[in-house]
């Protein structure tokens, strides 16, 4: 990657765990307003399915299950153009081992606003990321 101020997109990487099982969710900049949408499909080894959100506040990264409170769940979202006067765009994928009942998701997501993106907030549902946790954010400079 490339410092963030040189890049013309970012990935977030999330791997963590929760204090409760919780989905888990991603806004911009705190916009806590109906700004945002997606679209996802799941698995679980058991069914699969889709979902979407419209005018929601926030996008969704795990669309069929819940964060995990012993085994780490990946999450990681790509964001296109978070600089860019246009509304911003993302791709996110979600991995979980639920002890044996596991998920995998990917979904588009949009936020409906021309600002650029100053901050990137991953909550878990009402619950709290456990220590041990960890997300990093990366500046890429092209594809």
């Amino acid at each position: 990657g490339f410092p963030v101020s040189q890049s013309r997109y970012l990935r977030v990487v999330l791997v963590g765990t929760t204090t409760a099982t919780a989905n888990c969710w991603l806004t911009f900049n705190s916009d806590g307003a109906t700004n945002y949408s997606d679209t996802l499909i799941y698995g679980t080894g058991a069914s699969a399915g889709s979902n979407g959100h419209s005018s929601a506040t926030k996008i969704v990264l795990n669309g069929s299950g819940n964060t995990n409170t012993s085994t780490p769940t990946f999450y990681s979202a790509d964001i296109f153009s978070y600089a860019g006067s246009t509304y911003k765009t993302c791709l996110t994928t979600g991995n979980g081992d639920l002890n044996g009942s596991g998920d995998v998701n990917r979904a588009v997501g949009l936020w409906r606003s021309t600002s650029a993106i100053t901050s990137v907030i991953l909550t878990a549902g009402s619950s709290t990321w456990k220590t041990g946790t960890t997300a990093t954010l990366y500046g890429i400079k092209s594809a």
